[in-house]
């Protein structure tokens, strides 16, 4: 008797079992993990995304959609160009990034994350940057706006307007020695030509062409830009919203298993070791996933005031893994690379720490 088609059968059998045992990655076991963990807590999922979906529609989408909109038409119409030109002669030196950039960190520095990435990811994509300067041009604008800084955590949050010089200071300078030392970063990478100051005709000039020429190229009417500038703005505030929904979630989904009070356990330690008060456990932990959620709790952890400052400024400044997955998204159609990313949110983060002891005595309430 022939047994090979019974051993053959046994054998693809014991592939196959082996295939199904196979460890599945990480992601795989997270989200099975998640999905297990919605099922279990149905209601309590259901009113985190109510509370994401709310916060999205009430602060998001009025604050976000508008600046969105303008960073489109400003691309069809040339504006975006005309700046590049303009500020080149400032922004090579220092920051080993085109003019263009800065247009893109005054406007990622007013509205806030994740427009810089947004306008970066647009430039990269029209191949108006290279690769090496996308990630530091995302590493550099990855900042709060002001109105959040200002409005929501110094005056709604702690009560104290004073609080916003400090803040916005430690912030934003860290963010400007983020970009000094981005200029470092894969420093071997070609960049975009510059402007040959022999044959261009004067700055401003030159700046007022490269806006008209933009525009020529664009070729769009005012009606179909403002259509697709809607449409485009429409679409990423839909992921925007689908992200803060999500991590809402997530976070509690964390808190009804007690992982979020078995990391506070582990941060507290860690504080403890650095002579810091425990009290600040829950605001880096919160902090770690939203930054509105770990803002607020820096204003509740009961700490001295200095060291809520200081947690408030590493929050706004680590930006939350929240941001970080709505950044990784608008770049994701690029290949700027999140590494370089995460990198920058955790040096940004420990430098806007480190500078709130430093300036306190000088800029504190």
């Amino acid at each position: 008797m022939n047994y090979e088609p019974g051993y053959e059968l046994a054998g693809r059998s014991f592939t196959l079992l082996r295939t199904l045992l196979r460890p599945l990655p990480l992601l795989a076991w997270s989200c099975s993990a998640l999905l297990l963990l919605l099922a279990c807590f149905p209601e309590e999922s259901l009113q985190a995304s109510s509370r994401g979906l709310s916060i999205w529609w009430d602060v998001l989408f009025p604050s976000l959609f508008p600046f969105f909109i303008i960073s489109e038409l400003m691309l069809g119409f040339g504006v975006v160009h005309f700046f590049g030109t303009l500020l080149d002669p400032l922004m090579r030196p220092l920051f080993r990034l085109p003019g263009i950039a800065g247009f893109v960190v005054t406007m990622g520095y007013v509205s806030g994350y994740p427009v810089g990435a947004r306008l970066t990811a647009q430039l990269r994509e029209k191949n108006q940057v290279t690769r090496a300067e996308g990630e530091r041009m995302v590493a550099f604008t990855t900042t709060s706006d002001p109105i959040f800084l200002i409005g929501a955590v110094s005056v709604g949050f702690f009560h104290n307007a004073q609080l916003a010089l400090i803040l916005a200071a430690s912030h934003y300078g860290a963010a400007f020695l983020i970009g000094l030392l981005a200029r470092f970063h894969d420093r071997k990478a070609p960049s975009t030509p510059r402007r040959q100051e022999a044959d261009s005709p004067p700055l401003l000039r030159a700046a007022l062409e490269a806006m008209h020429n933009a525009r020529i190229s664009d070729g769009r009417v005012l009606g179909k830009l403002l259509e697709d500038a809607i449409s485009s703005a429409l679409r990423l505030m839909i992921v925007v919203g689908g992200l803060v929904v999500f991590f809402s979630a997530v976070m509690e989904m964390l808190s009804a298993t007690g992982t979020l009070d078995l990391l506070s356990s582990g941060v507290q330690s860690l504080l403890h070791a650095a002579g810091l008060p425990h009290q600040l456990s829950a605001p880096l932990v919160n902090g770690l996933f939203e930054v509105t959620l770990g803002a607020k709790a820096a204003s509740e952890s009961g700490a001295p005031l200095i060291h809520q400052a200081a947690a408030a400024a590493w929050v706004l400044s680590w930006a939350g893994l929240s941001v970080h997955a709505q950044v990784a998204s608008l770049v994701s159609s690029t290949d700027i690379r999140y590494k370089p990313l995460l990198l920058a949110r955790f040096l940004h983060s420990v430098l806007a720490c480190a500078l709130v002891y430093l300036l306190w005595g000088w800029l504190g309430p």
